[in-house]
């Protein structure tokens, strides 16, 4: 039921605007409620989630059977710290690492937490099993990825909002093309004591960059060969989004230690989690790594039930089938309509790069077109519009909200 007082979200916006700190351009919709595919702004009106937070949702808002486990959980203990051990702990970190078929989990708390602790894990493996001298281990990262926002991860990014003001930066990282297994050779001929080289199977940031066919594969072939771990970033590519269980496995690639975050708990609650075998994650020992809530009750029970929804509702095969239909749908309509230069993606993570500059208005223009039609959406990088709804869509409401887009990209095309 719509809510007669239009300035509800006026109010909250002027709130967040004067109490916040303005580290983010939101799109200027205030939501209220979740439910599957679908979020409610505080005005009652109801809209398609084309984001899913940034991949988070992938099971859809307010999944019955995670928000169950939440409050059950809660109810019961929230937070030992790892002082103690608790009674969830070991059952998720026995189904996680079934999963995803690893020895062993070091759960924490945020993407950028879980990229932090592969890099030290990786570092750390470095000296103590392949003998580089202490502070001298590099690792070869990619040209336009997101890994995060700390302090060192923004040292090996190059973008420039990221990092200007943010120095002095961390040393230790070289930087190649993406999707360039010619510079990873050349990287590692030319550097010494290369550790580990990380990357993300897709770019989602940098605006949905798929690598060509076997640059995952080759990439590992290349790493394994110079004794140099792979370390797959899949925050957002994980957990079903790609049309597979992990991006990677769409080259049959095992990495040697896996990044996971986001919908590893299905929106409800912050957890991530870096997996890897025996001989790597064995060299952290007691006090060398840690967080007060990583790996908490809460959290485990939250994860364990996400990833039994993926697992039950086949959500893997879902993203496969839906994103199909929806590259096909936008291909064609892009042939017709001007403002589509490109469509590409994989499973029901997509992006739509706008035939315009990168400063140019007109992918925000569209993405409050598509607001004001019910479905959001947001920019990134200027003229790209990622589209990544819930893996719980069906058939019908994908198609529903094609006709969305393609009615708002004519509509807009009309009054240009």
């Amino acid at each position: 039921m719509l809510n007669k007082d239009k300035n509800l979200s006026e109010k909250a916006i002027a709130l967040e605007n004067e109490y916040g700190a303005h580290n983010y351009h939101p799109l200027p919709v205030v939501l209220h409620k979740g439910e599957g595919v679908y979020v409610w702004d505080v005005e009652g009106k109801r809209y398609y989630d084309f984001l899913s937070a940034y991949s988070a949702v992938n099971q859809g808002h307010c999944h019955p059977k995670i928000i169950n486990a939440l409050k059950d959980q809660a109810e019961k203990l929230t937070l030992t710290s790892r002082a103690f051990y608790n009674d969830k702990l070991g059952e998720f970190e026995k189904y996680v690492t079934g999963f995803f078929n690893f020895d062993k989990v070091l759960p924490m708390n945020s993407g950028a937490e879980a990229v932090e602790t592969a890099i030290k894990l990786c570092r750390k493996y470095a000296y103590e099993k392949k003998n580089i001298p202490e502070e001298e281990a590099n690792i070869i990262v990619c040209e336009n990825n997101f890994h995060g926002r700390t302090t060192t991860i923004i040292s090996f990014s190059n973008d420039e909002d990221a990092r200007k003001h943010f120095g002095p930066y961390t040393p230790g990282f070289i930087k190649i093309p993406y999707d360039d297994t010619d510079a990873l050779e050349e990287a590692i001929k030319n550097n010494k004591n290369i550790s580990g080289f990380l990357v993300e199977p897709i770019q989602g940031e940098a605006g949905v960059f798929v690598p060509h066919e076997g640059f995952l594969a080759r990439a590992k072939e290349i790493c394994e060969k110079n004794d140099i771990l792979f370390i797959a970033d899949e925050v957002q590519t994980g957990v079903a989004r790609t049309g597979k269980l992990l991006a990677v496995d769409h080259e049959n690639v095992k990495p040697d230690i896996l990044i996971l975050g986001k919908a590893l708990s299905g929106g409800a609650y912050p957890v991530s989690a870096v997996l890897a075998n025996n001989d790597i994650m064995e060299v952290i020992k007691p006090g060398q790594h840690g967080s007060t809530f990583g790996g908490n009750p809460l959290a485990a029970a939250v994860a364990l039930a996400a990833l039994t929804v993926v697992k039950e509702e086949k959500l893997a095969e879902n993203a496969e089938k839906l994103g199909k239909i929806f590259r096909k749908e936008l291909s064609a309509f892009a042939e017709e309509n001007h403002f589509i230069k490109k469509v590409r993606g994989k499973g029901l993570l997509n992006a739509v790069l706008i035939n315009d500059t990168v400063d140019s208005s007109t992918a925000w223009d569209l993405c409050l077109k598509l607001r004001d039609n019910g479905l959001l959406a947001k920019p990134t990088h200027g003229n790209i519009i990622r589209f990544a709804p819930p893996l719980v869509m069906n058939e019908e409401q994908l198609m529903d909200c094609i006709r969305i887009i393609k009615k708002t990209f004519s509509e807009f095309k009309k009054e240009e």
